[in-house]
């Protein structure tokens, strides 16, 4: 905690449900701490709070590269047989409503539209799946991502022309299915790999998409590969493997470590970093619930450009990978943010 910078850390356990899990709150020396609630099937409870310490720190540098007044923070819940899923997220909105404002959720991997209604039954602090809520969370990161693959190929060519662009999505959720829409609006070529063979198939169909098999798609030739899925996919045995250009993609966390951001730098890869281009969400979840607005797509697409764009030519000037630049860009509004706090 002190190495990271965290605030507080609590651990989760509701004996009738079975819950078991952890709430890190990272960062709320500017306003309330933002995060999603993310269950999974870890392995051990230690790498459930690694992991949910890790997204919490992210989600703090988040808020501070896309200038939003607040702080990071994430809940995770072990997945396990026997978890009696509505019981525990109705817990989970009593968690978060005990902590008085101090923390504000909504989706992540394993918690959706169902999930999030079972946890509004006893917290208002909560992104609302319904009509009253802030819109449709995916749509705002696909668009983040998608506006930051424009910036990456404007930085490396000068112009995007989709029509001879080769993209490879790794994952076909929320978030990779309406990125590879957009992407077959604009006439690229998309490789798609989906472990959901239903969906897979629907979406190869609807779109016009080339699918791999899971597994494969990092063997693929393309000018960009975009995970949409779990984080930590770029490791050492998957950069031995990668023949894009540009890793871009809207998965928290894709680098297993910074060093292996430091590796695609040395490989000629750009990775323009998660913390910069998924910011979708959070710009139109927070901006919900602090002032009532709701961003629109091209105002989330210009913010995040802009963002992508500096960061790029700083790592440009710097002779530094993006990822180390982003990471010291962030550090340093926040410091300067906590010193006008103190002030």
């Amino acid at each position: 905690m002190s190495r990271g910078g965290f605030e507080e850390i609590i651990a989760l356990h509701h004996g009738p449900s079975g819950l078991r899990g952890f709430l890190a709150l990272h960062d709320t020396s500017a306003g309330a701490a933002y995060g999603g609630i993310r269950r999974w099937q870890y392995q051990d409870e230690r790498r459930a709070l690694l992991d949910c310490m890790r997204l919490a720190r992210s989600m703090t540098h988040k808020c501070a590269l896309a200038g939003i007044e607040a702080g990071g923070a994430k809940l995770v819940l072990i997945d396990h047989a026997g978890l009696d899923l509505p019981a525990a997220y109705r817990h989970i909105g009593q968690v978060v409503e005990r902590c008085a404002g101090r923390f504000y959720t909504g989706p992540d991997v394993g918690t959706g539209p169902e999930e999030l209604g079972w946890v509004a039954e006893g917290t208002g602090n909560v992104t609302d799946p319904g009509p009253e809520g802030p819109g449709d969370l995916a749509e705002a990161t696909s668009a983040g991502v998608f506006a930051g693959m424009e910036a990456a190929l404007r930085h490396l060519d000068g112009e995007e022309d989709w029509s001879r662009r080769r993209v490879v999505i790794q994952g076909l959720g929320a978030v990779g299915g309406r990125l590879a829409q957009r992407l077959r609006e604009r006439g690229a070529s998309v490789v798609a790999a989906e472990i959901e063979s239903d969906r897979a198939l629907q979406l190869a169909a609807e779109l016009e998409l080339e699918l791999a098999e899971p597994g494969s798609e990092l063997d693929q030739r393309c000018d960009i590969f975009s995970p949409c899925a779990m984080g930590g996919v770029v490791h050492d045995v998957t950069l031995k493997r990668m023949q894009c250009r540009i890793v871009a993609g809207g998965a928290n966390n894709i680098l297993a470590r910074p060093v292996h951001g430091d590796r695609l730098h040395e490989q000629g890869v750009l990775y323009l970093p998660d913390v910069v281009i998924n910011a979708g969400a959070l710009i139109r979840g927070a901006g919900f619930h602090m002032d009532s607005t709701m961003a629109s797509v091209p105002e989330i697409e210009k913010r995040i450009a802009d963002t992508s764009a500096r960061i790029l030519a700083l790592s440009e000037a710097e002779s530094s990978p993006p990822m180390r630049v982003a990471e010291a860009e962030a550090e340093r509004l926040l410091e300067e943010r906590r010193g006008w706090v103190r002030s």
